[in-house]
């Protein structure tokens, strides 16, 4: 995919993919969203290279979805934290993990719970306007020289 051309797509889907159609990218986000915020904390858990770390922090970093923060001084040292934008991203992690536990499943799975009840979470994408399950009805796809 050329980032280039991407940017101008008018398509949202690739939009979005130009920046977290990389499997880092999306599990740095699920990560901080688990609560990790340092480099070495990201590294730990994924088991990313270091200069590819670097590379996909500064990336969702310049995209809106990370801010860096200082947390010491001396030395200094920044750790990432959600946005707005990436807190919003949380839903879209929760819908590719539904479709994998059903279609990539098997053996033992990591639970998503709620962190209040206690119970796991069942992501379902439903459309706002009509209440349906999102996939259930067939769809359209408009191009802006059809409006």
């Amino acid at each position: 995919m050329d980032d280039k051309n991407t940017c101008n797509d008018p398509c949202p889907i690739s939009r979005s993919l130009a920046f977290a159609g990389d499997a880092w990218s999306l599990l740095i986000l699920r990560d901080a969203h688990g609560g990790l915020t340092r480099f070495d904390q990201f590294r730990k858990s994924i088991g990313i290279a270091p200069t590819i770390l670097t590379r996909r922090l500064a990336m969702l970093t310049e995209e809106g979805l990370l801010e860096k923060r200082r947390y010491s001084e001396h030395p200094p040292r920044e750790e990432y934290v959600l946005t707005a934008a990436g807190r919003d991203f949380l839903p879209v992690l929760f819908m590719i993990g539904a479709w994998g536990r059903q279609y990539r499943g098997g053996g033992k799975l990591v639970r998503f719970l709620d962190a209040e009840t206690g119970t796991e979470i069942k992501a379902v994408a439903v459309d706002e306007v009509t209440g349906a399950k999102i996939g259930t009805r067939p769809i359209r796809i408009v191009t802006p020289d059809e409006d």
